[in-house]
C-alpha cells in the first residue's frame, strides 16, 4: 500500500525530515547504503522510527509507504496509518540511544519521529 499522493507541488508530504536527521541517515548510509525506516507502533521501543538495512526487513502487505526522506523510504503499518493519517511525521534527531535492532543504536543519537496535523486544505489535497 501506498499512502504517499502524487507529486504535486502543493500537495504536502506526509513524512519529512530536519537536516540533523538527513546528516544521521548520510552517517549510517556509509555502512549500510541500503536502508529503509519503519515507523514503530509500539512495544519495545516504543514509538521510535526503526532505521533497518533494506535486504533485513519485510515489509508486511498492509504497510504504508508514507514517502522519502533523503532518499530513503519510509513504511508504517497499516493501522497505525489509519491512526495518522491526518498528521505529518517529521524525523529528528535527539541524544541517546537507538532502539535494540534500529541502525541508530550505538551511535549516541537517535531517531524521534515529532509530528503535527495537517490543515483542513492539506488533507483536501491529500484526498
Amino acid at each position: 500500500m501506498d499512502g504517499s499522493s502524487s507529486t504535486s507541488p502543493d500537495t504536502p508530504q506526509r513524512v519529512t525530515a530536519t537536516q540533523a536527521a538527513c546528516d544521521l541517515i548520510d552517517e549510517i548510509r556509509r555502512d549500510h547504503p541500503q536502508i529503509l525506516f519503519h515507523q514503530s507502533g509500539g512495544c519495545c521501543d516504543g514509538s521510535s522510527p526503526m532505521c533497518y538495512p533494506a535486504d533485513d526487513f519485510k515489509l508486511g502487505e498492509r504497510d504504508v509507504k508514507l514517502g522519502e526522506v533523503n532518499g530513503v523510504p519510509v513504511y508504517i503499518s497499516g493501522s497505525q496509518f489509519e491512526a495518522w493519517k491526518h498528521t505529518q511525521l517529521i524525523l529528528d534527531v535527539v541524544p541517546g540511544r537507538g532502539g535494540m535492532f534500529s541502525l541508530d543504536n550505538g551511535r549516541e543519537r537517535r531517531f524521534l519521529t515529532r509530528s503535527r496535523v495537517f490543515t483542513d486544505e492539506e488533507m483536501a489535497a491529500l484526498g
